[in-house]
């Protein structure tokens, strides 16, 4: 999967809405013409809890369902743990969920599109290949 991106939800937000921000929108765009979005399941909660109809999440979640997905696995789980350990002694205090996303990203080789500090923070401290979009918020 080293050709695909796992887009975090702080991307996909500015995507979405109907005042989506351009940059990001286009990047999303590009990528899913590429078919090269993978998903990760916590990815996928995150955007489906924050529909507001039936329709929208039905709609959302047999789009998302077309993505490659990235299963948690235990190899996963064990990475997710050694980065958090690894996080906390720097004094890194990072939420789980980007910490398991990242995990996600490193045991595939995935990218990570984001549009949220935390990911920029790791990758002070972890080798990853992100794609930033925190500078286009400000």
């Amino acid at each position: 999967m080293n050709n695909h991106a796992i887009v975090d939800t702080s991307a996909w937000i500015f995507a979405l809405r109907k005042k989506y921000h351009p940059k990001i929108k286009e990047r999303i765009d590009q990528l899913l013409r590429e078919n090269a979005i993978a998903i990760v399941p916590i990815i996928k909660l995150e955007l489906l809890a924050g529909t507001k109809t039936e329709k929208e999440f039905s709609r959302l979640k047999m789009r998302l369902d077309a993505l490659t997905q990235v299963e948690i696995d235990e190899e996963k789980w064990q990475e997710a743990y050694k980065l958090a350990f690894q996080l906390r002694r720097k004094g890194v205090d990072i939420p789980f969920i980007d910490i398991i996303i990242i995990a996600c990203a490193k045991t595939v080789g995935a990218s990570v599109v984001h549009a949220d500090n935390h990911f920029d923070l790791i990758g002070k401290f972890i080798d990853l290949r992100l794609e930033s979009f925190v500078s286009e918020l400000t």
